[in-house]
């Protein structure tokens, strides 16, 4: 069992950078891939950026590629995402998960979520 709890989101001005963390429990952290995933309102959840469990691949969305970092310490338990050049249009609930299979960008490959953290971009 893994438990997952974000951090780290609010409210910026476009243009501007935010860092969210992940922090999980449980001592077999490392061995789980682990995703961000974004939803806005009215919108279905889709999938922002991925990492393998040895941090040493990382996949990410064409919408954020070039502006968003994903990358983890599993001395610490935790996954991050680095958003710079933030945009109103990313204004959305971030949500971390975990995959104790391969990595992926497909939302129902994920075996635990976390409850999310809003992030609003103004314009």
């Amino acid at each position: 069992q893994v438990q997952l709890v974000e951090s780290g989101g609010g409210l910026v001005q476009a243009g501007g950078s935010l860092r969210l963390s992940c922090a999980a429990s449980g001592r077999t952290f490392s061995s789980y891939a682990m995703g961000w995933f974004r939803q806005a309102p009215g919108k279905e959840r889709e999938f922002v950026a991925a990492i393998r469990w040895n941090g040493g691949s990382t996949y990410y969305a064409d919408s954020v590629k070039g502006r968003f970092t994903i990358s983890r310490d599993n001395a610490k338990n935790t996954v991050y995402l680095q958003m710079n050049s933030l945009k109103p249009e990313d204004t959305a609930v971030y949500y971390c998960a975990a995959s104790g299979g391969v990595v992926s960008t497909t939302e129902r490959l994920y075996d635990y979520w976390g409850q999310g953290t809003q992030v609003t971009v103004s314009s």
